[in-house]
């Protein structure tokens, strides 16, 4: 029983080393790319463009693009809600009648 206490506290403290390593390895690399971006914003703004979640618009014709390929999302969102909307105002309210007996 002692044994295997010894191996569990020697697995968790090869863990909990390995997780330090890596969070150092993770602040270094923080800390290196705030000193080479210059500002937190300029950092996020290039992480972005490099996995692809923005794309940088160099032209005007790349900015129609994206804002009309907005208006289009918008249009089918309004294509969905509208008659959803329409039913939901315009149903009939349905009334119970009571029979009270004597």
């Amino acid at each position: 029983m002692a044994a295997q206490t010894k191996q569990t506290n020697t697995a968790g403290k090869v863990v909990l080393g390995f997780g330090a390593l890596i969070g150092l390895w993770a602040t270094a690399a923080l800390i290196g790319g705030l000193g080479q971006a210059g500002s937190i914003t300029e950092l996020v703004s290039q992480y972005m463009v490099a996995t692809g979640m923005i794309t940088p618009l160099h032209t005007l014709v790349d900015y129609y693009t994206h804002i009309k390929g907005i208006e289009y999302l918008i249009c089918v969102a309004f294509f969905v809600a509208f008659p959803v909307f329409f039913t939901y105002v315009n149903k009939e309210k349905k009334t119970d009648k009571v029979q009270i007996k004597a």
